[in-house]
């Protein structure tokens, strides 16, 4: 079973920065669709960016412009700049076919909590 472990992730001023990294064992993001998720207390799960196998990228409105989502061979990252009181969550990567439907099990995840 995959495992996704998350790093990165801590208590920032708004307006500061954070880098967050996944790992994942073998071929896991070689799934066309792999990508950054975050869970706010009491909301949904919600994409926050996505990269493909083809390098198509996307960005949840409210993070366009901030964050910016990369890759090498063995992990994938998150940028996160000019970070708000509402980037507090809990951030998992996930991959799959499509980024829609993430397909595997979640991880731990990592907190961000931004304070104001």
């Amino acid at each position: 079973q995959v495992q996704f472990m998350e790093s990165g992730g801590g208590l920032v001023q708004a307006g500061g920065s954070l880098r967050l990294s996944c790992t994942a064992p073998g071929s896991t993001f070689d799934n066309n669709a792999i990508g950054w998720y975050r869970q706010a207390p009491g909301k949904q799960r919600e994409l926050v960016a996505g990269t493909s196998n083809g390098g198509t990228t996307t960005y949840a409105d409210s993070v366009k412009g901030r964050f910016t989502i990369s890759r090498d061979r063995a992990k994938l990252y998150l940028q996160m700049n000019s970070l708000k009181p509402e980037d507090t969550a809990i951030y998992y990567c996930n991959a799959g076919g499509s980024w829609n439907y993430p397909f595997y099990s979640w991880g731990q995840g990592t907190q961000v909590t931004v304070s104001s």
